[in-house]
């Protein structure tokens, strides 16, 4: 991720997204830099536009989907507990498994 985030400094700063420059951000960081990873990250951003892609990105809508709670009967509240806090941790689950897919869609390829 610290790559990514050394190309994201250099495009904010306005310098060139290069190895050299990758590099130096990545080392005045105290990174162990790997020079295969660099070349990766700089040649895949070679064709792209960092700032219509944070763009694309800030605009996409958040996903999310709400847990709804069964009706039942006054007799089987233990049970609704139970089935609603089953719900919600899924939906949580669910949740998160979006944004962690959402946050790194497309950058997954530039480190196998």
């Amino acid at each position: 991720m610290e790559y990514v985030y050394a190309a994201l400094i250099l495009n904010e700063t306005g310098e060139e997204i290069n190895e050299d420059n990758v590099t130096a951000v990545l080392e005045a960081a105290g990174v162990d830099v790997e020079q295969s990873r660099v070349k990766a990250l700089v040649a895949a951003l070679e064709d792209v536009d960092i700032e219509e892609a944070i763009d694309t990105a800030a605009a996409a809508p958040a996903a999310g989907g709400a847990a709804g709670g069964a009706a039942g009967s006054d007799d089987d509240d233990e049970g609704d507990e139970a089935a609603d806090e089953a719900d919600e941790e899924e939906a949580a689950d669910e949740e998160e498994d979006e944004d962690e897919e959402a946050s790194g869609e497309g950058l997954g390829e530039l480190f196998g």
